[in-house]
């Protein structure tokens, strides 16, 4: 410990410090979130929506979805508008008309250049100024624009009904006939859609930049980009650079330790494989059954761009709709990866302390029926959610909370939070042993539980978002889960449980890791924990968050300048010892980890980290081929090849499957690829040019989102898909052979004759 006590002191520095500044950001946001008024009237006193209206009309979003249907300030599903820059550019043309008609009695299309500019600036005098007033509650609005929001509302009440008029448009919005069966709910929803767009058209008091910093890109409104974006841009390239330099600048100063003669047998072999260690096993099987049927879903998904509300001519979205389909695939992502972590954890602690508490199986076991439970359950919540027969608040509590990754129900929130809980309980007691001997891996076993304790804790911030939380405020703490608790405190975990395993197999000495792990988190915990501002630019915050996101999430990338190396280490131990090719697909694994790693969240984390570049890609598939390869590249490939670590020593040989292992390496990179650079990625830079064409609106719209050229590349992320697929196919099979290990003598002997 002593070596490593100035880097220690480090990351609690960092912790206290960039914890401090997110908590101090976070007050901020309380208070310059947008306001929601008492009550929006005309200026002749006419009531057009109530602040009970628009908190309720949240919770109607919430109930069918939400992030799940379309996006708000930019977040949620791709396929249907976001809801902000639809209502805002079709208020933007509503007015225009009115304005032309009283003006020069034509149509606003008909108006020469000049004259067109002339009533846009009439228009951007009224939608931009604030004429809410703090001391009443009230938003008064002009009897013109008034007269605009209610037939927009007329219009989104017949969208999200059974309204034949919309028939199309739900389509091609993937929208299920009769989304809402409440006049009143879909009346509502209209209050909240306005609400959340007049926050990001409505200057700030005393600015001349809106609540979410003029987000989404329309010109008619001149809503665009102000000179901090591009400024704190820079600075944080600048940055990003500089913190390159300085880091390759301390690794090749370091004095690198030869790596230890491996041993001539497999230390794992000889491992000691406790009754809770073997009862772990369901646990992986459990992850990647759930895995693919994640896959499952997203092939669905994904084809509900072309057909919105058919599988191939089947009427699906009747019974399983657009909503319903992303909700579990999204959702699945968290739960099989972290089912696989989890399983980890309670594998590799007993291992550490070679030590059994009593109970320990029993407590697995229980872990494991709870787990089943919540995905289960919440699954079903969220289906029934969408077919709007609970009340609001049933939904809430037991259905769909409506946020991107939070999706599940309240009560199904709570139990997952306890199972937790009761996970790391039951770590903490086998690990203890570990921790209480002050051997030469201590540090990294200490890192190992600290992230534990994280991981059990950090996804409890969930619930500091209620019922009617303020949206820019949920926003806050909904990022807290997704990227310090999934991003975060999960991946500080993993780098502990690789280098004890390798050290372990004494690959790598117990000095290097644990300087190596230590110096890698806080590297990592510099940039990642203020880092998670940069999600928030445009999520009604104020503009502070644009220089600490953008400055800091820049370093996140600083620690993939190694990523290289870290590779080239990991293919090297590999090949260490001629016993090292029981664990050459394992390591594999991590191999492909760092890949996606760099390419993933490196690359493509930093197309949209920039304010500037975030700006005008929000919310377009740019940002899918970050998550897709970000997500699965990295925790999904660590979460694979965790999961074969800790199975090679639980098995026999015989059970084995190299060939199965090498098709599934092979063909889920392939098909993550294919997915990547044939689809997602050229249907992105296609919206980018729209935006910049016209608006963020027209990048959403039906006539790009349709277009032949990107219905094309949908059709062309297929193979990809099928290639993909089949990884997921290999890996369950390799699975399901292996659990033969697990059955009794006769059985296997009985499996074996047939064979």
């Amino acid at each position: 410990m002593k070596s490593t006590k100035r880097i220690w002191q480090a990351l609690f520095a960092v912790f206290i410090c960039s914890f401090g500044v997110l908590l101090y950001l976070g007050s901020e946001i309380y208070q310059k979130a947008p306001p929601i008024p008492e009550v929006i009237q005309s200026e002749s006193g006419k009531v057009i929506f109530t602040k009970e209206d628009i908190e309720q009309g949240q919770l109607v979003w919430r109930s069918m979805g939400g992030h799940q249907n379309g996006s708000i300030w930019g977040h949620g599903s791709l396929l249907a508008p976001d809801w902000n820059a639809d209502w805002l550019h079709r208020e933007a043309l509503a007015s225009l008309e009115l304005l032309a008609n009283a003006s020069y009695g034509e149509s606003y299309d008909s108006l020469t250049m000049p004259e067109q500019k002339y009533l846009q600036a009439q228009l951007q005098q009224e939608i931009r100024s604030n004429s809410y007033n703090p001391a009443t509650g009230e938003l008064t609005v002009s009897e013109d624009r008034a007269q605009v929001i209610l037939s927009l509302s007329r219009y989104y009440q017949g969208l999200f009904s059974a309204d034949p008029e919309f028939t199309h448009l739900r389509e091609q919005y993937a929208l299920k006939e009769g989304v809402l069966k409440d006049d009143q709910r879909a009346y509502r929803l209209s209050a909240f859609f306005f609400w959340s767009t007049w926050a990001t058209v409505t200057e700030r008091p005393r600015k001349d930049i809106s609540y979410t910093s003029n987000w989404p890109y329309e010109p008619l409104v001149a809503n665009e980009p102000g000179g901090d974006l591009l400024g704190w841009s820079m600075f944080s390239i600048i940055l990003m650079i500089a913190g390159i330099g300085a880091l390759v600048w301390h690794h090749a100063s370091l004095k690198h330790e030869e790596l230890p003669t491996p041993s001539k047998t497999d230390p794992l072999l000889s491992l000691d494989i406790k009754p809770s260690q073997r009862a772990v096993f369901k646990y992986f099987l459990t992850a990647i059954a759930l895995f693919l049927l994640q896959i499952t879903l997203g092939g669905i998904t994904a084809h509900y761009a072309v057909e919105g509300q058919e599988f191939y001519g089947y009427p699906l979205a009747e019974i399983l709709p657009y909503a319903v389909t992303r909700t579990w695939h999204t959702q699945l992502a968290v739960f099989w990866i972290a089912t696989a972590w989890l399983g980890t954890g309670l594998f590799i602690a007993p291992a550490l302390s070679n030590h059994e508490p009593k109970w320990q199986k029993l407590g697995v076991n229980v872990l494991w029926v709870a787990l089943l439970v919540v995905v289960l359950g919440s699954m079903f919540g969220e289906w029934y959610a969408a077919q709007q027969i609970w009340d609001l608040d049933t939904s809430y509590w037991f259905g769909h909370q409506g946020y991107e990754f939070v999706d599940l129900g309240r009560i199904w929130q709570i139990l997952l939070l306890a199972g937790l809980m009761i996970w790391l309980a039951l770590v903490t007691r086998a690990i203890l042993p570990a921790l209480s001997h002050n051997h030469e891996h201590r540090p990294v076993v200490m890192v190992l539980f600290l992230s534990s304790i994280a991981i059990g804790l950090f996804y409890g911030v969930g619930l500091m978002m209620g019922k009617h939380t303020h949206l820019a405020i949920a926003e806050y703490w909904r990022w807290w889960v997704v990227h310090l608790w999934v991003e975060g405190f999960f991946e500080t975990f993993a780098a502990a449980v690789v280098s004890l395993l390798f050290v372990r197999l004494g690959l790598i000495r117990a000095k290097s890791a644990n300087t190596t792990v230590l110096f890698t988190t806080v590297i990592f915990l510099t940039g990642g924990i203020i880092g998670t501002l940069h999600h928030l630019y445009f999520g009604g915050t104020p503009t502070s968050i644009i220089a600490w996101g953008a400055s800091f999430s820049a370093l996140e990338v600083v620690p993939l300048a190694l990523i290289g190396f870290e590779a080239y280490e990991s293919y090297k131990l590999g090949h260490a010892s001629p016993w090292m090719v029981r664990y050459k697909w394992a390591i594999m694994f991590f191999v492909a980890c760092s890949f996606w790693n760099l390419v993933g969240a490196g690359v493509f984390g930093f197309l949209i980290n920039p304010p500037i570049s975030l700006y005008y890609i929000q919310g377009l598939n740019i940002t899918a081929l970050h998550a897709h390869t970000a997500f699965m590249g990295v925790y999904g490939m660590l979460g694979i090849g965790l999961i074969l670590f800790c199975v090679r020593p639980m098995i026999g040989e015989q059970y084995w499957n190299d060939r199965l292992l090498k098709y599934a390496f092979w063909t889920l990179n392939l098909g993550l690829a294919m997915m990547a650079f044939m689809s997602l990625l050229p249907v992105g830079v296609i919206q980018f040019n729209a935006v910049m064409e016209q608006g963020y609106w027209y990048a959403r719209s039906p006539e790009i989102i349709h277009s032949a050229a990107v219905e094309s590349l949908v059709w062309w992320r297929l193979p990809g898909d099928v290639v993909f697929a089949a990884g997921g196919g290999f890996i369950i099979l390799f699975m399901l052979n292996a659990l033969r290990s697990f059955l009794p003598q006769k059985t296997q002997t009985k499996l074996a004759l047939d064979r």
